[in-house]
């Protein structure tokens, strides 16, 4: 199947289908899919979505349905699609990539079952009281990446010893921004790290933070975990390469694509995840009971090649821990 096919496919082209398929497919039970990502960048983490249903016994057009909606990075749009969904009406609801999506289908219903998939915290973003029984119509998974911000400040400074300051490039229009910003600040005291907070909370933002590494002295970068980052990797990665700067980035897809490293967990396994709960949700398990979901494994990736355009060695005591390696 083509790109563009598939595409079309997992943004819910229904008009395209005869007419009696169509009808039959309206007889199954219907999942809404909110996401503040794209179609076209979330292809990966749909085929994890479906991969998890079907573990679940779930297969989208055979005995359920599934309607998509993108915000495309315009967090604004959020609460619109999914009060959409909601009246559609729904199911159960996947939210997913920031806790501003699960936030905007929370505002939609409070009875209609939503499963999250974030890399936030949870608690600290007042979408479960507890982890173990959230005990409400919301439960899910999270790959904790914004909690990892001292681990990857560590894993940055033995990749770059030499880096007298380092840069922390947040998001601070949002929550997790703000929280990965005293996390990271408070490990680079007690490392007795210089650490300098430029903020990405516009595309303007981004491009001016980079500009700025230089003047203010910054010899390594660590790229904030938010949503907001993730269409926007190839200009992060682009602009990483246009100052020379060692930047750390918190998913696989970024070094996989030429980015230097990555820590974090996996995004597929987290996609599977909201996969699977939502079949159980279908079956009749009560979202109240089901506990959050926590990654089983967190990945370094490495990019040899960027490294040594970098010029760049990385140390044996990192090769050592590295899951996977990109030459």
């Amino acid at each position: 199947m083509k790109r563009r096919d598939f595409i079309t496919l997992i943004g819910g082209a229904a008009a395209a289908w005869p007419l009696a398929a169509h009808g039959e497919q309206s007889q199954l039970p219907v999942i809404g899919f909110l996401s503040s990502r794209s179609a076209d960048d979330s292809i990966r983490a749909v085929v994890a979505f479906r991969e998890g249903l079907a573990e679940a016994g779930y297969v989208e057009g055979k005995n359920v349905a599934i309607e998509y909606r993108w915000a495309e990075g315009q967090f604004e749009r959020l609460p619109a699609l999914a009060a959409e969904l909601v009246r559609q009406p729904v199911t159960v609801l996947a939210a997913v990539a920031g806790a501003q999506t699960p936030r905007a289908a929370m505002g939609a219903t409070t009875t209609i079952p939503i499963v999250f998939g974030i890399g936030e915290d949870p608690v600290r973003e007042g979408l479960v009281p507890k982890l173990n029984r959230p005990g409400s119509n919301v439960t899910g998974a999270t790959f904790s990446t914004a909690l990892l911000g001292p681990k990857r400040l560590s894993l940055l400074r033995d990749l770059v010893p030499g880096a007298e300051v380092i840069g922390l490039l947040v998001n601070q229009n949002s929550f997790q921004g703000q929280w990965q910003i005293q996390d990271v600040q408070q490990a680079a005291r007690d490392l007795g790290q210089p650490l300098v907070i430029l903020n990405g909370g516009s595309d303007d933002e981004i491009d001016a933070a980079f500009a700025s590494l230089a003047s203010q002295r910054v010899g390594a970068l660590l790229v904030g975990s938010d949503p907001f980052f993730d269409p926007r990797r190839a200009h992060l990665i682009a602009l990483a390469a246009h100052y020379a700067v060692p930047a750390l980035y918190h998913f696989r897809d970024f070094p996989l694509e030429g980015g230097l490293l990555s820590y974090g967990a996996s995004i597929v396994e987290l996609y599977q995840q909201v996969g699977r709960y939502v079949g159980r949700i279908l079956k009749g398990d009560r979202p109240a009971d089901l506990p959050v979901l926590l990654p089983s494994k967190f990945e370094l990736v490495i990019n040899l090649k960027t490294a040594k355009a970098l010029h760049l060695t990385v140390p044996p005591t990192l090769l050592a821990l590295t899951d996977e390696v990109i030459e």
